[in-house]
């Protein structure tokens, strides 16, 4: 195990650069371990959730988007931005209502990982979805999505072929696959205890 001390970044100075509506930069000034002195630019963001919604015959169901940073369509998990306060299951339940027409009656929470911590805070909090029923709430006026279902494993397929290149997305179906092998694993063993 490492020390954290012997690495970290003793923050300064904070420069607000810009505030929006999703994210605030900062350019940060901070003292290395060594003494010398640094710059760091930092996107702020409130957090983010996004789930796999995996259907009862084994479907998920995933949305096509233009992503406008990258300048192409995306096909991705669905996953919306925290509001303030929000609990994170409450936030999927409204991303999946508004993405997909539909709400989990059961959520297993995946993980919880930084987005991209060399320059942003974003943490993002990863669901499997499941007992899907439908729900419906109205979208945000800017967003334009479109549903694509196939099978978890043609998903994968996807991802291994990048076809789905969003991190979150690769991700959160594939720790998916591992917690549903997990739990037919054990099934297994519980049936071969009930047996023995």
């Amino acid at each position: 195990m490492t020390d954290d001390a012997l690495f970290a970044e003793t923050p300064e100075a904070s420069d607000e650069k810009f505030v929006g509506r999703l994210v605030r930069v900062t350019v940060d000034t901070v003292t290395l371990p060594d003494g010398r002195s640094a710059t760091r630019e930092v996107v702020h963001h409130r957090g983010a959730v996004a789930a796999v919604p995996l259907d009862d015959a084994g479907n998920v169901h995933l949305v096509r988007q233009w992503r406008h940073p990258v300048g192409r369509t995306l096909l991705e998990i669905p996953a919306g931005t925290l509001d303030s306060g929000e609990p994170y299951e409450e936030c999927v339940r409204r991303e999946l209502a508004e993405e997909i027409g539909q709400v989990p009656g059961r959520l297993d929470h995946l993980t919880s990982m930084f987005v991209a911590p060399g320059y942003a805070d974003e943490m993002i909090h990863l669901y499997l979805a499941r007992d899907l029923h439908p729900e419906s709430r109205p979208g945000d006026e800017d967003e334009n999505v479109q549903v694509v279902t196939m099978t978890l494993d043609e998903a994968l397929a996807a991802c291994r072929e990048g076809r789905i290149c969003d991190g979150k997305s690769v991700a959160g179906l594939f720790l998916a696959r591992e917690l549903l092998g997990a739990e037919r694993t054990d099934g297994d063993d519980q049936l071969r205890d009930r047996d023995a």
